[in-house]
């Protein structure tokens, strides 16, 4: 059974597509990736969470106090804090308020 021209073209339009948007995600996360490097060799460390990342965190920390990670958690938590506090420029798109905001757990 031979495949049609309009089915040749629909494919052929599809993988054009994908490939264009898996290229497009991928140039996105290379230049993410050169920021923070150069974040991290000019402040010597980083955020680790955007806002909601660290609220998500939070909010979880809160909902399960006898989870065995909740350690790992709350330490991580804290190190974004503190990170957040000494560095110049944050990675993700903290607003100067929300910083002053942040208490540790």
């Amino acid at each position: 059974m031979a495949l049609t021209t309009v089915t040749w073209t629909v494919m052929l339009a599809s993988i054009a597509v994908l490939m264009g948007t898996a290229s497009v995600a991928l140039v996105k996360s290379l230049r993410d990736e050169d920021r923070k490097l150069e974040l991290l060799k000019k402040q010597d460390r980083i955020d680790t969470y955007s806002p909601r990342g660290l609220a998500e965190l939070r909010s979880w920390i809160r909902a399960n106090p006898d989870d065995p990670l909740r350690d790992e958690a709350v330490r991580r938590h804290n190190e974004c804090v503190d990170a957040l506090r000494s560095v110049d420029e944050p990675f993700y798109d903290w607003d100067e308020a929300e910083v002053e905001s942040l208490e540790k757990l």
